[in-house]
């Protein structure tokens, strides 16, 4: 399949045409040509004002729910939601029925997702069952393609556990991804404690509970001398330490939620349970200092987390709602609605992730394998339910109005495209 996309502006810095305006001919599923005015015939022809053009995007840490929770979401349809988001590589956590902790269910995921359009990566447990009480046969999974290691939703509690997973991927330059937080610290929390928990007589998370973590863990990496990824940070005060971690020469990074960054405790006062999310909903304070770590770069990356529901787990009082929303499909609206550049974007979603997991780097150039995102920054639009391609509709994003549009993907032979 010969496909032409015209008059792109191509967003690759490690490209020769970064920044200039191109057409592109792919055939299939190789970059055949590269030029200002290309006069082919093809299969399908792309093109839109002001159309982008960047690598594909990567997003670090989602929940398809396959195996087990179907009627959550499914492998196809997080990957259609992926590429309606404009992602080509999803990685998916392993808090699944079973939970992936063995070669057999890193296998099962790869094998199931070979005719999607979305390249998905699982992340095998640290731990088995994510328990937190014994190593799970980390290499193993390592060797049928397992991303990462991360025991996805639940914080691995154990001090000596946290410092044997490093100690035991560096062998093969493996990633451990943490959610941080202490659970004996607010473990009734539903919300961010503070002023807001206490009007609403809600029982309160602080963020000491993730910085307490995220300070643990730190020094467990130093002592390991090997990688550690936080995914989820909210608070300002965690900010702080990873950026003194990385001025020390630890091989720490972290990626934060689309949500984290649009939201606060405050919006909380309808009782919204699309806005019940874990790591909870921090102070202003917070928000501003997650924008402005995004903006300056110590933000590496970004993680959706997105957490399909069904109606039921939303549809209910605050207390018994399930925490977590949808965000793969509003994750580039959101983004350009707080106003980040089209560059530290694409950095944050393109760039920083195959950098840190050692994914495939395919550069926009001649006979390079295609893997990437066409989108359209700066068009504003209501964002509502016709956007949305998952099997879950929980988001608090529903009504919003949000700054950029993705136009779709091509992925190897694969092509898919937004109505």
């Amino acid at each position: 399949m010969k496909i032409l996309i015209r008059k792109a502006r191509i967003v690759d810095h490690s490209s020769p045409f970064h920044r200039s305006i191109q057409d592109i001919l792919l055939k299939d599923g190789i970059i055949t040509s590269i030029d200002s005015n290309l006069d082919e015939e093809a299969d399908k022809i792309i093109e839109a004002e002001d159309l982008h053009l960047s690598r594909g995007w990567v997003d670090v840490f989602s929940n398809f729910n396959d195996p087990g929770y179907e009627f959550k979401e499914t492998l196809a349809t997080g990957a259609n939601a992926a590429a309606a988001g404009g992602f080509t590589h999803v990685f998916v956590i392993p808090n699944t029925k079973p939970v992936i902790d063995t070669k057999s269910q890193i296998e099962y995921i790869k094998g199931k997702s070979t005719t999607l359009p979305v390249n998905i990566h699982p992340i095998g447990a640290i731990s088995r069952n994510a328990e937190g009480k014994e190593l799970a046969e980390m290499y193993d999974m390592y060797a049928s393609s397992a991303m990462a290691f991360s025991d996805g939703k639940h914080a691995v509690q154990s001090s000596g556990m946290l410092l044997k997973a490093p100690q035991y991927v560096k062998a093969f330059q493996g990633v451990v991804i943490q959610v941080p937080d202490d659970n004996t610290i607010g473990t009734y929390g539903l919300i961010n404690e503070g002023i807001v928990s206490t009007r609403l007589g809600l029982p309160g998370k602080p963020s000491m509970s993730e910085e307490l973590m995220v300070a643990r863990d730190i020094k467990l990496a130093r002592y390991a001398d090997s990688k550690i990824h936080f995914s989820g940070i909210s608070s300002a005060k965690s900010l702080e330490y990873v950026q003194r971690a990385k001025q020390g020469g630890i091989s720490v990074t972290c990626s934060i939620t689309p949500y984290h960054l649009s939201f606060i405790d405050e919006d909380l006062v309808q009782y919204d349970t699309n806005l019940k999310v874990f790591p909870p909903l921090r102070s202003a304070t917070d928000r501003q200092a997650l924008v402005k770590a995004v903006n300056d770069g110590l933000v590496d990356c970004i993680a959706t987390h997105h957490q399909p529901h069904e109606w039921d787990s939303k549809t209910c009082e605050f207390e018994y709602a399930k925490p977590g929303m949808i965000g793969l499909e509003s994750c580039y609206g959101v983004f350009g609605k707080i106003g980040i550049s089209t560059e530290r974007f694409v950095e944050l979603v393109a760039h920083a992730p195959r950098k840190i997991f050692a994914l495939p780097d395919h550069s926009i150039r001649k006979d390079s394998t295609a893997d990437l995102t066409l989108f359209v920054p700066g068009i504003k639009y209501k964002f509502d339910e016709k956007h949305i391609r998952s099997k879950s509709k929980n988001s608090a994003f529903v009504g919003e109005e949000l700054v950029g549009k993705v136009i779709g993907i091509i992925n190897g032979e694969k092509l898919f495209l937004n109505p």
